[in-house]
């Protein structure tokens, strides 16, 4: 399953191109892009986890970018 989510208050590139890094380490993700320019986050994961993938990818953007929200 791929879907895209709008990100608010995501920073800089840098940031951006962290919870990429960290995204695509976690176990179900088969591909993550951030996009800082368009303010979006692209996620393919394991269709059956995907609600479980997405609440592990909130955390983790949550440690790399405090301020920054995913709109689920």
């Amino acid at each position: 399953m791929k879907k895209t989510f709008k990100l608010i208050d995501l920073d800089c590139a840098n940031c951006a191109a962290k919870m990429e890094n960290a995204i695509k380490k976690i176990d179900g993700v088969a591909g993550a892009t951030v996009s800082f320019m368009s303010q979006k986050m692209t996620v393919e994961a394991d269709d059956a986890r995907f609600d479980e993938i997405m609440k592990q990818i909130v955390k983790t953007c949550k440690k790399v970018e405090p301020d920054c929200e995913i709109v689920l």
